[in-house]
């Protein structure tokens, strides 16, 4: 997508966030160190964020990874019967970003989907660099789908996804778990990245004063991924996967103003050209980031509600 003035597209409700946004004066996140970044991230992620839903199931616990890393997990139920699980990443650039920032996310997905939600709290670089993030996001996924009885999950219906850099391991994820024979209902990608390079043009287009800037993504797969010919792997680009016939359904939920948007139009054109189901929304005049925005962005409720949407629709479908 290509704009001769953008901003003209943002709603006023996304237009007063970045304005307050640009008034709060904050360091950029891309001129902090990982460290910095990570706490200025924690400590703002939940301010224009819906109130937190109280389940009746909340469990923390720790998985084993093929390195032997206890990764941590956070699994939320609305209820203690047999349901399925949505095992959900987290977005921040494969950098930043928890459970805990993500929380009121998923514990409103498990709401209105009426579904657990398993989330991972995958090691992030540069301490850990690609492709420890999709090892510990596939290590998770196997190890739920292995385990769901000992934890009172449904035993035949599951599903992945994720925001951002989350969407980007929910897609390979789905990849592998076609390579592997592991059963997925549906893979949920929140604005993924999918593409290798940031050449499309709404990474110009929306490459500054879009909240998600060109510098951030420079500097979060500078992190994580700093070898450009890395970038041509699939677990990191699923748009250069060779085929992806055969994944799971996926929901696809986009922000317009968002430098991601066409690498995103771009995977779900890719899925439905190789006979694989796809829901596209699109969400208008509203940028990268605005699913943990629901106290500003109606859109973002909006989003909670599709998503859960295509979640019941996906364990709905008969088991197999």
């Amino acid at each position: 997508m290509s704009y001769r003035n953008p901003r003209a597209l943002l709603t006023p409700a996304m237009h007063g966030v970045i304005e307050r946004m640009a008034r709060a004066g904050q360091v950029p996140l891309h001129a902090l160190t990982p460290q910095q970044a990570r706490a200025t991230y924690e400590v703002n992620a939940g301010v224009l964020d819906l109130a937190p839903m109280k389940l009746q199931r909340m469990e923390n616990f720790t998985l084993p990874t093929r390195d032997g890393f206890d990764l941590p997990v956070r699994l939320v139920a609305p209820s203690d019967e047999p349901l399925p699980v949505l095992v959900y990443l987290h977005g921040g650039g494969f950098t930043i970003g928890s459970i805990a920032t993500h929380d009121v996310l998923c514990r409103h997905l498990s709401q209105l989907a009426h579904c657990a939600v398993l989330s991972v709290g995958y090691r992030l670089a540069p301490e850990h660099r690609f492709p420890v993030a999709f090892e510990d996001a596939w290590d998770a996924l196997t190890w739920v789908a292995k385990h769901r009885p000992e934890k009172g999950l449904d035993t035949t219906r599951m599903a992945v996804g994720g925001d951002s850099a989350g969407g980007t391991l929910a897609a390979a994820c789905a990849l592998q778990a076609r390579d592997t024979g592991l059963d997925l209902k549906l893979q949920l990608l929140i604005y993924p990245g999918c593409g290798a390079h940031q050449d499309t043009p709404s990474h110009t287009t929306f490459g500054h004063g879009f909240v998600l800037e060109a510098a951030h993504i420079d500097y979060f797969f500078d992190q994580y991924i700093p070898n450009q010919q890395d970038r041509e792997d699939w677990r990191f680009a699923p748009l250069l996967a060779d085929d992806v016939a055969g994944v799971a359904p996926a929901w696809l939920g986009l922000a317009e103003c968002d430098p991601l948007v066409d690498e995103g139009l771009q995977y779900a054109d890719k899925l439905r050209a190789a006979g694989v189901a796809v829901d596209l929304d699109i969400y208008r005049g509203v940028t990268h980031g605005f699913i943990t925005m629901g106290r500003a962005i109606p859109e973002a409720r909006q989003a909670h509600m599709d998503a859960a949407r295509a979640l019941k629709h996906a364990f709905a479908r008969s088991p197999g």
